[in-house]
């Protein structure tokens, strides 16, 4: 998983501005990196509906995490912003976001794009998958999330 970053010393926040090292993602099968800012007012709208399909694959595979990874223009718009989501975001300003745009050519957000442990893509079509499993309460992600 660090071949998605920089640096084996990659340091994640969350809501609550506790720290996490990059261990925290290491031996998870599965990882969404979320493209996403504040002032999008089309993240804004997908962001409650990944939330709550987060907390309910999380619940039955605790093996699934999501990095937020921010375009917003200021700290405070990223905090206010994080504190809507239930996992982990690179902080506000890290050089690996940067890196991670470029690497998986982000030219429009919001994206979702799901890697597994390997750090190997297994789809960009994150938030089409997510979206279209609404109607069943988010019971089905996991399984689409694997397919791709």
């Amino acid at each position: 998983m660090t071949s998605l970053f920089t640096s084996e010393h990659q340091k994640f926040v969350n809501a609550s501005g506790e720290t996490f090292s990059i261990d925290h993602i290491m031996g998870k099968k599965k990882i969404g990196i979320y493209f996403s800012a504040h002032w999008c007012p089309p993240c804004r709208g997908f962001t409650p509906k990944l939330a709550e399909a987060y907390n309910v694959v999380k619940a039955q595979h605790p093996e699934f995490e999501i990095i937020f990874v921010t375009s917003d223009r200021d700290e405070s718009g990223f905090k206010e912003y994080l504190s809507q989501m239930p996992w982990i975001a690179l902080p506000f300003g890290d050089s690996a976001i940067q890196t991670l745009k470029k690497n998986f050519n982000v030219t429009g957000i919001p994206l979702l794009v799901v890697v597994d442990g390997d750090g190997n893509v297994l789809t960009k079509d994150g938030r089409n998958i997510v979206s279209a499993d609404e109607a069943q309460k988010y019971a089905n992600v996991w399984d689409q999330l694997v397919a791709h």
